[in-house]
C-alpha cells in the first residue's frame, strides 16, 4: 500500500499515525513506502498503532514521534532517526544497524534483543530504557544520558561510550571488550559479571558502583573516581592506571586481587550503595490524533 499525502493535507497534517492504515499489523501494512513528501514533512510524523515486521530501512524519519507503538520484529538499517521521540514504545528484536539515532529522546522503550551495530547514538537521552541483550557493538554513544537504562547481558564490543551518563544504569553480563568508558559518569551503576576486558574507564565516574564478579583483564583506570566502589572478588592485578589512593577509597575482599603492593579494605558494613534514580514510567499513547488516510484509488 502507498500511502499520499496531498498538498493541502501536508500543510494541515500536524499527526501520521500508522494506525490510520487500519492498525498496521499485517506484513504487508509493514512495507508501506512513504514518498518523497512524507520525508519532506518528517518532523510532523507520529507513529503508533501495531507495525510487526516493519520494513522502514534507509527512510527519512528524523524528528519523528514514535508514541506507545509497537514495532517489533522491524528493520530500519541505515535509517535516519535524527531528533526523533521513542516514547514507551517496544522494538524488540528490531535492527537498527548503521542508522543515525544522534540526539534522539528515549523514555521508557524496550529494545530487548535489538541490534543496534555501528548507530550513531550520540547526545540521546535515554531514561528507564530497556536494552537488554541489545548488540550496540561499534555503537556510538558518546555523551548521551543514559541514566538508569538496563543493558544487562548487551554486547558493547568496541563501543564508544565516552563522556556519557550512566548514573544507576544496569550493565550486569555485558560484553564489553575494548569499549571506551573515558569521561563517563557511572555513579551507582552495575557492572557485575560484565567483560570489560582491555576497556577504558580514564577520568571515570565509578562511585559506588558495583564491579563485583566483573573481568577488567588490562582495563584502563587512570584517574577514574573510585568511592566506595565495590570490587569484592574482582581480579585487577593486570588493570592499567591504579594508584593505592583510588584503591584505599573503594572495598573489596579476600577475593581481590590488586597490582602488587595494594591493599584495599573490606566493605564489611562500610558500604551504602547509592539508590539509582527511578525509571519514569511510560507514557500513555496519545488519546486522540490527527490521522492522514491513504489515498483509496
Amino acid at each position: 500500500m502507498k500511502i499520499t499525502l496531498h498538498p493541502v493535507r501536508l500543510a494541515t497534517a500536524v499527526v501520521f499515525g500508522l494506525t490510520a492504515l487500519g492498525s498496521v499489523s499485517t506484513a504487508a501494512a509493514a512495507s508501506a513506502q512513504l514518498t518523497s513528501q512524507d520525508r519532506d514533512v518528517a518532523r510532523m510524523v507520529s507513529l503508533g498503532g501495531s507495525c510487526h515486521r516493519c520494513e522502514l530501512s534507509g527512510r527519512d524519519l528524523s524528528g519523528a514521534t514514535f508514541a506507545g507503538a509497537t514495532f517489533v520484529n522491524s528493520t530500519l538499517v541505515g535509517a535516519n532517526l535524527r531528533g526523533a521521540e521513542l516514547m514507551g514504545s517496544n522494538f524488540s528484536n528490531s535492527d537498527f544497524s548503521r542508522a543515525d539515532m544522534r540526539g534522539v529522546e528515549i523514555v521508557g522503550a524496550n529494545f530487548t534483543d535489538a541490534k543496534f551495530t555501528g548507530v550513531s547514538l550520540e547526545g540521546a537521552e535515554a531514561q528507564g530504557a530497556v536494552f537488554n541483550r541489545a548488540d550496540l557493538s561499534r555503537a556510538n554513544l558518546s555523551g548521551a544520558e543514559m541514566v538508569g537504562v538496563s543493558m544487562n547481558g548487551a554486547n558493547l564490543a568496541q563501543a564508544d561510550v565516552s563522556g556519557t551518563e550512566l548514573t544507576g544504569a544496569n550493565l550486569a553480563n555485558v560484553s564489553a571488550r575494548g569499549a571506551s568508558f573515558s569521561s563517563s559518569e557511572m555513579n551507582a551503576a552495575n557492572l557485575s559479571g560484565g567483560n570489560f576486558t582491555g576497556a577504558s574507564f580514564r577520568e571515570a565516574e565509578l562511585n559506588s558502583a558495583r564491579l563485583a564478579g566483573g573481568i577488567f583483564t588490562r582495563a584502563d583506570f587512570a584517574g577514574a573516581e573510585m568511592r566506595r566502589t565495590d570490587i569484592r572478588g574482582v581480579d585487577l592485578s593486570s588493570a592499567r592506571g591504579l594508584t593505592q589512593s583510588q584503591i584505599a577509597r573503594a572495598c573489596g575482599d579476600g577475593a581481590t586481587r590488586l597490582p602488587r603492593g595494594m591493599t584495599v579494605a573490606s566493605c564489611g558494613g562500610r558500604m551504602a550503595p547509592a539508590t539509582p534514580p527511578r525509571p519514569p514510567a511510560p507514557p500513555a499513547p496519545p488519546a486522540k490524533r490527527n490521522l492522514v488516510e491513504p489515498d483509496r484509488d
